[in-house]
């Protein structure tokens, strides 16, 4: 694989992984063939810092849940209205995190 594309790619979406785990991914994507490379490409990352907003003014209600493929604690925060509060207040410091881990997840499993 061309280093410059992974570079490219890699500059444009590092704010999207957790930052212990970018070599991890440079790693693999040098191992992948151009028709792979292009197919990893595409997948839709989310952004950590679209999610801490919808979090702090929708994350009572579980959208921010929702927006990750949560359903089930979506419902459940919908449900409890962010656990009285409490859930919602430590999903503010959470959710970042928790994106960028889904991102890494979707980047390794499709770049398998």
């Amino acid at each position: 694989m061309d280093s410059s594309k992974i570079d490219m790619y890699m500059s444009a979406n590092q704010d999207k992984f957790p930052s212990e785990k970018i070599m991890l991914i440079r790693d693999q994507l040098e191992k992948l063939d151009d028709k792979k490379f292009g197919y990893v490409q595409s997948i839709e990352l989310k952004n950590p810092t679209t999610l801490l907003i919808v979090s702090i003014f929708l994350g009572g209600i579980g959208v921010d849940r929702f927006m990750l493929g949560q359903t089930g604690l979506g419902v459940a925060k919908l449900l409890t209205c962010g656990g009285i509060g409490v859930w919602a207040l430590v999903d503010l410091f959470l959710i970042m995190g928790k994106t960028k881990d889904i991102n890494y997840q979707k980047i390794m499993t499709n770049a398998i």
